[in-house]
């Protein structure tokens, strides 16, 4: 009988994302059997103590020449065969771009129910798990159950609490057998646009721009805030269509979904699209000149005014903060 819970992760030369350490631990709460986590390429070796630290009873490492490359199809069917060896009840992904578009590949070859997004998940009374999602546009969360024999949920990154709890972390053989020849996609080439930016779907601070900001060379006036609050920057759908940023900043429901701990809104009108990516945010401050604008029905706390005059003054405020602290 299927038990236990598979974490599946991605991980960049032996980083992996915080949401990583959130699944497991969400997981060693949950699980009633081992949880097990599987990551990929070079470097994953190098992930086992912090993947251990945080929960794994067992680790996966496929580290073989045919997982250096994200490929979409080939990384399912090694999923499914890494299953067929852990036989997991409820495998747990990233709600991140990544575990988008892994995770249904491996519900289709599983043949297993997929519940994506979640913001929670839980033991049900009759011992399975069950999840809470947003559902139309972040106006409504849903309790979803799955009833195929595995379970798939992806979690959404900055929702979770991390602990440790410093298990085995004992290693697992598996080879998969895949030839990479055979994969139908394969990522050639990553460029990164952001630099030394912090990743938007982690960052507990966001200062994020749109129209309103008129110009892409005014974005430095939020740049200035962003660094004054040890915030990440992005930026609205529109603007980003426009070039005036990368795509990478893009938030929304077709964009990054985030849940930091405070998300301000500089120059955004407050389409049901953007506020779907930022629902999860626990404030929301507005900075807008329009009083009318449908952001502020979104908002904690609302700022009505020119934002060339009231983000510089907030970025000072902040930096005597800190200087007094």
């Amino acid at each position: 009988m299927a038990q236990g819970i598979l974490i599946v992760v991605n991980q960049e030369g032996g980083r992996v994302r915080r949401v990583a350490y959130e699944m497991l631990s969400l997981a060693q709460r949950l699980a009633p059997g081992q949880v097990t986590a599987l990551t990929f390429g070079d470097g994953a070796d190098a992930t086992r103590e912090g993947l251990a630290r945080h929960g794994a009873d067992q680790v996966v490492l496929l580290s073989q020449p045919a997982y250096q490359r994200y490929s979409s199809d080939g990384f399912a069917k090694a999923v499914e065969k890494v299953v067929e060896t852990v036989d997991p009840e409820a495998l747990f992904f990233p709600a991140t771009a990544w575990g988008r578009d892994l995770a249904p590949r491996v519900a289709g070859l599983l043949g297993a129910g997929l519940a994506s997004d979640c913001t929670e998940i839980y033991s049900r009374d009759d011992g399975r798990l069950g999840a809470v999602r947003p559902i139309y546009a972040g106006k409504v969360h849903a309790r979803v159950a799955i009833d195929s024999p595995r379970q798939i949920f992806s979690l959404r990154p900055n929702i979770q609490a991390v602990t440790e709890s410093g298990r085995a972390g004992g290693l697992v053989a598996v080879d998969p057998g895949l030839d990479a020849s055979t994969f139908q996609a394969v990522v050639t080439e990553v460029q990164q646009s952001q630099g030394g930016q912090l990743e938007l779907t982690e960052a507990d601070i966001i200062v994020s721009g749109g129209r309103g900001v008129k110009a892409p060379d005014n974005f430095k006036v939020l740049g200035e805030l962003a660094d004054a609050m040890g915030a990440a920057l992005g930026s609205s759908r529109p603007v980003a269509d426009e070039g005036w940023v990368p795509h990478s900043y893009h938030i929304g429901q077709t964009g990054k979904v985030v849940s930091p701990t405070v998300y301000v809104a500089v120059g955004i009108s407050g389409a049901i699209q953007h506020v779907a990516g930022i629902s999860g945010s626990k404030y929301i401050v507005a900075i807008n000149n329009d009083a009318e604008a449908p952001i502020f029905k979104a908002a904690n706390y609302g700022v009505v005014g020119d934002l060339f005059q009231v983000v510089p003054a907030l970025a000072e405020a902040v930096r005597e903060i800190k200087k007094d602290a």
